[in-house]
């Protein structure tokens, strides 16, 4: 089950105004990057273990619906096998019955599955505070950059292009003890003269 998590930005910024901030950036020499928060929480253990746990329990709860949904579907067929043998307070009786049963699997639907379910309970409980762990990265990352603003590649904001120099995606993940070994003193070095770097006229 793909789990759509929120944006984390660390200011968040309509798409409207993403080309009157890079006009900024120019004119008064604000710094911005961005980061790949998907990118970031596909590389963190507890994401994946949040994400099997939610899943088993969906399906569990999935497997209890299609009983219930068998159950009811063969008090219907009964009742229509039947019908012209029930006298009308029987046929009263079994209609009854089965529209308790529908009301039963629809309650159990939104209950598990529904807005502040408990599908949606779980979810707040178990990525809310990874969430949180990334957010508190992102900001660390910012100060330590002297960053204004970090975007979010994978919000809904519309980034046409990017330059890999503005991707700070790494350095979320250094901040959380997920850096690449592989990575070279050499590209950190080269990302930070870009950072030093003069604003350009």
């Amino acid at each position: 089950m793909v789990i759509r998590q929120r944006t984390i930005i660390y200011r968040y910024i309509c798409p409207i105004l993403l080309s009157s901030l890079l006009a900024v950036e120019t004119l008064h020499g604000q710094r911005f990057g961005y980061i790949d928060s998907q990118a970031i929480l596909d590389k963190m253990k507890e994401y994946q273990e949040a994400n099997k746990e939610i899943d088993k329990a969906a399906e569990i709860w999935q497997k209890e619906i299609e009983q219930k949904k068998k159950e009811l579907q063969a008090l219907r067929e009964q009742f229509l096998a039947e019908e012209l043998l029930y006298t009308a307070e029987m046929k009263k009786a079994h209609l009854d019955s089965i529209k308790a049963k529908e009301d039963e699997l629809r309650d159990f639907q939104n209950k598990r599955f529904g807005y502040e379910g408990m599908l949606f309970i779980k979810r707040q409980e178990l990525i809310e505070p990874i969430l949180e762990k990334v957010q508190k990265a992102v900001v660390k990352v910012a100060k330590k950059k002297k960053l204004d603003f970090i975007f979010d590649k994978a919000s809904d904001l519309n980034m046409i292009y990017t330059n890999p120099v503005y991707n700070y995606t790494d350095f979320v993940l250094e901040e959380l003890g997920l850096g690449d070994p592989r990575d070279t003193p050499n590209a950190s070095k080269k990302q930070e003269e870009n950072e030093t770097a003069p604003s350009r006229p």
